[in-house]
């Protein structure tokens, strides 16, 4: 397997610290609103990575965080009335609804901020006895001078970096490039006690403590956007390397940006669209489609008419397994002929072909064309002018079942419990929510939401019951 390390900024073999294990990090939303089509990208991307490590046979520990304590937190849950922390709740939950609907497993650990505020305290205390942080009046900063290999992520020397990037000045800081590890208390903020006063945590900081934390001080996989090189994804090298004095992270994964009108698709621009207003119009799976028929690293750009395209290739997809399942319980009897058995000796080599595609820095494109290569000629096996034979419905099936599996796309009903059927049942629970608050609108609309995913619900005396369409 090879994988593109952001790092090097070439492909490389992918040799884990341990043999056989995966220790993965993802960074997670800052929980302060619904999920937004490019924050599915990462998230969808790298849950079929996991899946795919996993198909390759690695023992995978998957961390992705929670940012719960940030600014625009702190703002929405003033403009609301309520506590920070009840904010930033709500929008957890509803990430689980997005995320599970998606088809998203969760990951391994889920770790939240404000759940390692001493393990984020610990680390600002070393740097600042190592000589990499400084006090100022407010809060903590790191100093990028010190950390000789700032910039080695980003690729760009420090005036560049400076001149391209969004970065806060302020006259407390000693560099432009400097950044919070720290921030001094404000009157009515979410503070905690440290050795420099009441205060919270920088937002880089967070990740670095989270990570290390869960995975150790150097570890295999870092993944998220490519919006998050720098400054993030650089910072936290310099603080997490400034703390141990080893190599933080060996494989740095970043996928590509989606665009509207060829615009990077942001909450800030204000161009986006969340996934749960897509998921109304095109239902989750033609999003999960979308976004896995691509290569990671491509820039994608963002519109109903592909999201179409999306959901018509998945209900092919859906109609080819519910196909090969039914052949599987009425095909013909009797054993394979002669073209059957070429044709049953033959799908090793689609495994083959979709294997060495996902190997070559996970192109899941190419492996999708396998997939759909498998569907077109497995169509045409079966219906050679007489009943296929059930050895040959059953291999099908297990081929395009194992194949399918590590992107996760088709609805599969008699599973129950997996992670589909959790966003199904999270869904059905907000609505039961909309009616008791009587809001008719909002429950209505999660319906006709479950009804472009392909979920008839049934309201009855024992509550509610839902079925896929068929």
């Amino acid at each position: 397997m090879k994988l593109f390390n952001t790092l090097t900024m070439q492909k490389e073999e992918f040799i884990p610290l341990e043999p056989g294990k995966v220790r993965m990090y993802s960074c997670g939303p800052t929980v302060y609103n619904y999920i937004h089509i490019g924050n599915a990208r990462p998230i969808i991307v790298f849950d079929a990575f996991r899946r795919y490590l996993e198909y390759r046979g690695y023992d995978v520990t998957f961390v992705q965080n929670f940012t719960d304590i940030d600014d625009k937190i702190i703002a929405a849950a003033e403009s609301e009335g309520v506590p920070g922390s009840r904010y930033a709740e709500r929008f957890i939950a509803e990430y689980y609804t997005d995320a599970r609907a998606l088809g998203v497993r969760d990951a391994t650990i889920h770790p939240r901020a404000t759940e390692n505020i001493a393990e984020i305290i610990d680390a600002v205390g070393i740097l600042m006895d190592k000589g990499y942080a400084y006090r100022s009046a407010e809060g903590v900063y790191f100093s990028t001078d010190k950390f000789e290999g700032y910039g080695k992520l980003s690729h760009q020397p420090r005036e560049q970096l400076l001149a391209g990037a969004r970065v806060e000045t302020s006259e407390v800081k000693k560099n432009a490039m400097d950044f919070a590890l720290w921030k001094t208390a404000k009157p009515g903020e979410p503070s905690w006690e440290s050795p420099w006063g009441a205060g919270r945590p920088g937002w880089h900081i967070e990740c670095s403590a989270m990570s290390c934390k869960y995975l150790g001080q150097t570890f295999d996989i870092h993944c998220g956007g490519q919006d998050l090189i720098f400054p993030h994804h650089e910072n936290e090298i310099a603080q997490s390397e400034g703390v141990s004095g080893r190599p933080f992270v060996r494989y740095w994964l970043h996928n590509g940006f989606i665009s509207i009108d060829s615009k990077k698709m942001s909450k800030s621009l204000g161009n986006f669209f969340t996934v749960r207003e897509a998921a109304a119009e095109y239902g989750y799976g033609s999003i999960r489609m979308f976004i896995l028929m691509s290569h990671y690293r491509s820039p994608l750009n963002y519109s109903g008419d592909i999201l179409v395209q999306a959901g018509n290739a998945l209900a092919r997809l859906e109609t080819a397994r519910e196909h090969y399942e039914f052949l599987t319980e009425n095909g013909g009897g009797g054993e394979p002929d002669a073209s059957e058995r070429a044709f049953i000796n033959s799908l090793g080599g689609y495994r083959e072909r979709f294997i060495s595609a996902l190997d070559d820095d996970f192109n899941t494109a190419d492996a999708m064309a396998v997939l759909f290569e498998l569907v077109r000629d497995g169509n045409t096996a079966t219906s050679a002018g007489r009943a296929p034979s059930k050895a040959l419905a059953l291999a099908l099936l297990r081929v395009f079942d194992e194949l399918e599996g590590v992107f996760g796309v088709t609805r599969r009903p008699e599973r129950g419990g997996d992670a589909g059927d959790a966003g199904i049942d999270a869904l059905i629970a907000a609505r039961q929510e909309a009616r008791a608050a009587k809001n008719w609108a909002e429950a209505d609309r999660i319906r006709d939401s479950l009804k472009d995913m392909g979920v008839v619900l049934e309201d009855t005396p024992h509550g509610v019951k839902w079925k896929y369409i068929k």
